[in-house]
């Protein structure tokens, strides 16, 4: 058989570790880091872009291979895994972290929500307290600060078991992973534009979209100051993919 099945399994991908698993397999493995008791844990939600970013980033780079759980969010990485023989379930960051929110609202978890803009972080709350009646968000912060040391010190008074992260890559990774070492528990996770979406200001890719893994060609026409950025990053991200596996099967 051509492909390599596995309900979890950690791969190597052009230098960085990605996990093949299940989205109801990865919300287990979740669930378990936010009620942990003297352990933290963080998650990257990994996409091309932050492939791009590892190149020239060691830190970022070492980030994301000591990540508890790396998932595939971004097409082009299950794409990736396909051309070296594994199929993996996309697992969109955006929905993870709100089936996460459920999680804690069910379970009484506190939660702190860190990024984007102050209005917008302020709409974002509203609509998911709207949404989840007894989530209890102990602590918000907008994205524009310059002093991390602050905001973790206030993270260890409140001690929330769920850290949602909306900075953007390497950011939001960067912080997580300062987060998770100062901290005693809680599962820290990067959201990228989730609040946008969350707060009513952007609009998420129609059902289709999201099905088949092509959000982010929505969004590029919805916002086509994106395409420079899209384009030709993603295939120029497939076309290096391929010139690694050549040359791994050269040697």
């Amino acid at each position: 058989c051509f492909f390599k099945y596995n309900i979890i399994m950690s791969i190597k991908l052009m230098g960085l570790n990605v996990d093949i698993i299940t989205f109801e397999e990865a919300l287990k493995k979740a669930s378990l880091m936010i009620n942990a008791q003297n352990s933290t844990g963080q998650v990257v939600t990994i996409n091309p872009e932050m492939f791009k970013l590892s190149e020239n980033n060691i830190h970022f780079k070492n980030i994301v291979n000591e990540a508890e759980l790396v998932i595939p969010d971004g097409i082009g990485v299950k794409i990736a895994l396909l051309i070296n023989g594994y199929k993996a379930e996309r697992i969109p960051g955006i929905d993870f972290a709100k089936k996460l929110l459920e999680y804690c609202d069910k379970n009484s978890l506190p939660v702190a929500i860190i990024g984007a803009k102050s209005a917008v972080l302020e709409q974002a709350v509203i609509n998911l307290k709207n949404e989840f009646k007894n989530l209890d968000i102990v602590y918000t912060h907008d994205g524009y600060f310059t002093d991390s040391n602050e905001i973790i010190n206030n993270l260890k008074e409140k001690e929330p078991k769920l850290v949602l992260i909306a900075m953007g890559a390497p950011k939001q990774e960067e912080f997580a992973y300062q987060a998770k070492k100062e901290l005693k528990t809680g599962l820290f996770i990067g959201i990228g534009g989730s609040l946008d979406v969350w707060s009513g200001n952007l609009k998420r890719a129609p059902r289709f979209f999201q099905n088949t893994g092509t959000e982010w060609l929505y969004r590029t026409i919805v916002q086509p100051e994106r395409f420079k950025r899209i384009f030709p990053a993603l295939p120029l991200f497939i076309l290096n993919v391929l010139k690694h596996k050549i040359m791994n099967r050269s040697l």
